[in-house]
């Protein structure tokens, strides 16, 4: 979970503000309008996990939600138009948290009882730690190499996570999937 964090904080808000508007031009207004956008799919796409979840799985809405997510994410940055950009960055936006409540169900389904608030606990310092330590190397790399690089390298990072996550546990069915 710290690898997949470690990239989110490659992607803070402000990072991804001055990205749009560094490279398309984007004016304040606009990029506010569309993290406003993004801030929906990603409340809406927590209901579409649960509906989903119960269909493929949990490990599989985790991981066949979140690659797409993390490619259309690399993407982004190779976009002709700001438009284009944007609606690449939305699509991203409404699939990217739908692994976020079914790693929380998956977490406590696992577990045993007794130890639900301490896994939750370490899960969450686990992530927030990553999380905090990823804007400095986000700047690193903006400065080292390019202004995309971030983007090109959180989803890489990413999609390794997702990778990972599958052959750990796709075969560690929660109970409700046995």
């Amino acid at each position: 979970f710290a690898l997949d964090s470690l990239a989110g904080g490659f992607l803070t808000t402000a990072m991804l503000s001055y990205f749009f508007f560094e490279r398309f031009g984007a004016s304040e207004p606009v990029v506010a309008g569309l993290f406003f956008g993004a801030r929906l799919l990603n409340a809406v796409s927590h209901l579409g996990a649960a509906w989903l979840a119960r269909r493929i799985g949990l490990v599989n809405t985790m991981v066949f939600t979140h690659i797409p997510s993390s490619l259309l994410l690399a993407t982004v940055p190779f976009a002709p138009s700001f438009p284009v950009a944007a609606v690449l960055f939305l699509l991203r936006e409404g699939l990217v948290e739908m692994d976020v409540p079914t790693r929380q169900s998956y977490v406590m389904a696992v577990v045993r009882p007794e130890e639900r608030t301490f896994a939750a606990g370490i899960t969450h310092l686990v992530r927030m730690g990553a999380w905090a330590v990823g804007p400095p190397f986000a700047g690193l790399l903006m400065q080292g190499f390019s202004l995309a690089s971030p983007l090109v390298v959180a989803s890489g990072m990413k999609i390794s996570y997702d990778i990972l996550l599958y052959a750990a546990f796709r075969n560690l069915k929660p109970p409700e999937e046995t």
